[in-house]
């Protein structure tokens, strides 16, 4: 088995796209939702609010129109942030990206909203028109992890994670799998999500979207007891994955090793959380790191503000901690971006881990008693000592993933 490390991470998130940004978001308290106003002329949606991405460069000499027409903004934020974590860990143009040595495992719950709506189209209209041949490649499940393989010209395995909101971790998961079994040297990992107001229509007819339009500061508010549902948001997340025999070999800078991944499925609802598999999924990432609950210093929680996954998620993560590590969700400051989630928030948990604190929820005055009892990180950032950090996701369809992070110490 080889050892797995993270060499390069980036991101385009609402909060920022570099990590100063990010952090400077963090510090100050501050959440990045928005009151959408071009959302009001959708009758019966309850939802105005949503996260967009910060405002990213897309150098034009890199990213002419012949590159982009196939690509809807799932798939360039994908490439874009995969460009940016390429370059952070020292591979960008390396040989070994086209060498069949580096594969991509990367997902988004779906593909480009607007060319799946072209489809659409042609039943209502019964005509082709509006369509090209380019729509199916941007309306297609698999769109983010084929375009960074086409643009990166990277000919190692590709692995589409389409799974809501574990596409970005199972990614992450996937790939740390490739690498650990010998069948790749490199993998481009994570997710990515554009916001568009159909994801928050899906929520919103599920009664699980928040409603506070006239207060985007207030909402979300995971595990509050007058939390009112999540708000949608957008972004894109990359790690680059690699084995520590190759990565040494060229004088890498490590950030972190990837110590420990969980994933399973509840097989029993597809939209009603399961505390005991999403406690099962906590157990078999410490099992596969062989830690123990104690030997975890802070745990990112998939924490979406909504009813019924609050309450079993923290449910699950007490009886794996009970009330001894700290816990805190960064969806109460960006949303949910859904298939981008698992892969920002690795990101962000690493940069905790390095630095040594963790950001409190936003957002999160009173603890519903329905919750599990944890030790929430609230009112200002905490400060953490340790090896080792958990992060987990959970999705719609019953997928439950969770990932260990290991400081690196050289």
């Amino acid at each position: 088995m080889k050892r797995v490390v993270v060499t390069g991470m980036a991101g385009i998130s609402p909060l920022g796209c570099s990590w100063p940004e990010v952090r400077t978001k963090l510090q100050s308290l501050t959440n990045a939702v928005q009151r959408m106003q071009d959302w009001d002329r959708y009758k019966g949606m309850n939802t105005k609010l949503g996260a967009p991405a910060a405002s990213f460069i897309l150098p034009e000499d890199r990213y002419p129109r012949k590159v982009t027409r196939s690509m809807g903004r799932v798939a360039i934020l994908a490439v874009r942030a995969s460009e940016l974590a390429l370059e952070d860990a020292g591979l960008l143009g390396n040989p070994v990206v086209q060498s069949g040595d580096t594969g991509v495992a990367y997902g988004s719950s779906a593909g480009n909203p607007d060319a799946i709506a072209d489809f659409a189209g042609m039943a209502i209209k019964e005509s082709i028109d509006g369509i090209n041949a380019t729509t199916y490649l941007r309306m297609m499940g698999h769109t983010a992890p084929v375009s960074i393989g086409l643009y990166f010209k990277a000919k190692g395995r590709i692995v589409p994670t389409s799974s809501a909101c574990t596409s970005g971790s199972q990614g992450i998961g996937y790939a740390y799998e490739a690498i650990k079994w010998g069948k790749q040297r490199v993998m481009i990992a994570g997710g990515s999500e554009e916001l568009h107001p159909a994801d928050a229509a899906i929520f919103d007819t599920l009664f699980a979207t928040s409603s506070q339009n006239d207060s985007p500061q207030s909402t979300p508010r995971p595990f509050d007891v007058n939390r009112d549902g999540l708000v949608v948001g957008e972004g894109a997340g990359t790690l680059i994955l690699e084995d520590l025999e190759h990565a040494q070999q060229r004088g890498a800078r490590i950030h972190a090793e990837v110590v420990g991944y969980g994933t399973n499925s509840d097989g029993f609802h597809t939209t009603h959380p399961n505390a005991d598999t999403m406690r099962i999924a906590m157990d078999l990432a410490l099992a596969d790191a062989e830690l123990k609950p104690s030997d975890i210093v802070y745990v990112n929680a998939h924490g979406t503000a909504t009813d019924n996954g609050d309450v079993a998620e923290s449910q699950a993560t007490a009886r794996v901690f009970g009330p001894n590590v700290p816990v805190s969700s960064l969806k109460s400051y960006m949303g949910h971006t859904l298939g981008a989630c698992g892969a920002l928030e690795a990101w962000m948990t690493i940069q905790f881990l390095n630095e040594g604190w963790a950001a409190p929820t936003l957002n999160l005055e009173t603890v519903d008693p329905r919750c599990g009892e944890l030790d929430y990180v609230r009112g200002e950032c905490r400060k953490i000592s340790g090896r080792y950090i958990m992060t987990n996701n959970f999705a719609f369809g019953g997928i439950n993933t969770s990932l260990i992070f290991k400081r690196w110490e050289g």
